[in-house]
């Protein structure tokens, strides 16, 4: 790491300082000397490399070992989906399945390297407003670095999430409203409570755990990257943080100039990255009254917004809105033909690839790497919509009813 760089202005700030955004603004990217780390850090070296994400570390911003927290992020399976690709008319069509991470999501990636950067920096208190799988994750590797874990939540968050955040003792605030009105609560009350916040792009290390999917999708695929990745995109971190990953491994030899059309999937009740790619626009608008059962895509204004518009018009891609009645249909589907059980978030990118498949926007013989960003055992609520039960017994699998003796 040299330093950090401005994503809107430019402006440079001194590695191994604190900081969150730009005196702008704009969210603050890490850089480093890829001349140098070329020369020092091969591809062939990652065979003896740790199995989780910190295989990646000579990229990564943690200088000293002994700051790493990990609880064993990363290197989650990319998964052939044989059935789910002939029915959709994809003959090569991948599930890269983050809901195997720690917590149950890809929020394991941003979180391990920003509290690891925190114990590196010797902050103390940490808060986040989430919409879910994010307050999970932090509360889990605070805990395991044995820090203070404030956490700002709507007050419909899955009750997995609630549940986890509790038990992993982090001190827990249900907020009447969204992810938005978390983030004004935090923001306002940070500097009198000595907080570093850990919001989604207004510090600039989650991004680096996130690019490590860029990393590992690459390294999975023989350094070959596909055709199309699907991404649900809520705030919008990972895609941002693996378009990073591909201009990082093409300086460092290890990937050619290719890039995969990058699709920003939404749901249609809250869409402002997809209304700003079809209005032409640089950055979104807020989406008033944005509600879904997907948690993580209901955020109805991403920071980073400019920065995944830029990804997915650079690479040739699109952004497409999916309802909730899709999505949910789109996820049990899959969990039926494939034995993988998505999150909705995840399955919204399922239905999402069937239309652009459709539409004649990719081949059939494109390969497709879709991201399940979390697993869907954190969102029984959503799903069970599909299968309701009864107070004398339970539906079987026909929908028949199973009634007790």
């Amino acid at each position: 790491m040299t330093h950090l760089e401005c994503s809107l202005c430019n402006r440079k700030y001194e590695a191994g300082k604190t900081w969150n955004l730009c005196e702008c603004g704009g969210p603050l990217l890490v850089r480093y000397d890829l001349g140098k780390l070329r020369s020092a850090w091969s591809r062939d070296s990652l065979v003896s490399a740790p199995d989780n994400m910190w295989r990646y570390a000579p990229a990564l911003p943690v200088t000293h070992e002994t700051s790493i927290i990990t609880l064993g992020e990363g290197m989650t399976p990319l998964l052939h989906a044989a059935r789910t690709g002939e029915r959709i008319g994809a003959s090569d069509l991948l599930i890269k399945d983050e809901g195997l991470n720690p917590t149950g999501s890809f929020k394991a990636r941003g979180l391990s390297c920003a509290v690891s950067m925190c114990v590196e920096l010797g902050l103390k208190r940490l808060a986040i407003p989430s919409a879910g799988n994010a307050a999970s994750a932090l509360a889990a590797y605070a805990a395991a670095a044995g820090l203070e874990a404030n956490i700002f939540m709507p007050q419909d968050v899955p009750q997995s999430n609630f549940i986890e955040c509790k038990a992993y003792g982090a001190k827990v605030t249900l907020v009447d409203g969204l992810i938005s009105d978390c983030g004004r609560i935090v923001a306002e009350r940070r500097q009198a409570e000595g907080w570093f916040e850990i919001s989604t792009l207004k510090e600039p290390y989650r991004i680096e755990g996130k690019k490590t999917m860029g990393y590992e999708v690459a390294e999975q695929l023989g350094w070959e990257l596909p055709h199309a990745i699907f991404y649900p995109t809520g705030g919008g971190v990972g895609m941002i943080g693996m378009w990073k990953a591909f201009a990082e491994m093409e300086a460092l030899g290890w990937i050619g100039p290719e890039r995969p059309k990058m699709i920003a999937v939404q749901a249609s009740g809250c869409q402002p990255v997809v209304q700003a790619f079809e209005e032409g626009a640089e950055r979104s608008q807020f989406w008033k009254d944005a509600s879904t059962v997907a948690s993580g895509l209901r955020v109805p204004k991403p920071l980073g917004d400019f920065l995944i518009l830029q990804a997915v018009r650079e690479s040739g891609g699109t952004a497409i809105a999916i309802s909730d009645d899709e999505l949910i249909d789109a996820g049990i589907q899959l969990a039926t033909e494939e034995g993988i059980f998505v999150a909705p978030e995840g399955a919204a990118c399922v239905a999402a690839a069937e239309k652009l498949i459709r539409s004649g926007f990719l081949k059939n013989d494109d390969r497709i790497v879709i991201y399940n960003t979390g697993s869907g055992l954190k969102y029984l609520e959503a799903y069970a919509t599909r299968f309701p039960r009864t107070a004398s017994g339970e539906t079987d699998k026909l929908g028949g009813l199973i009634t007790p003796r």
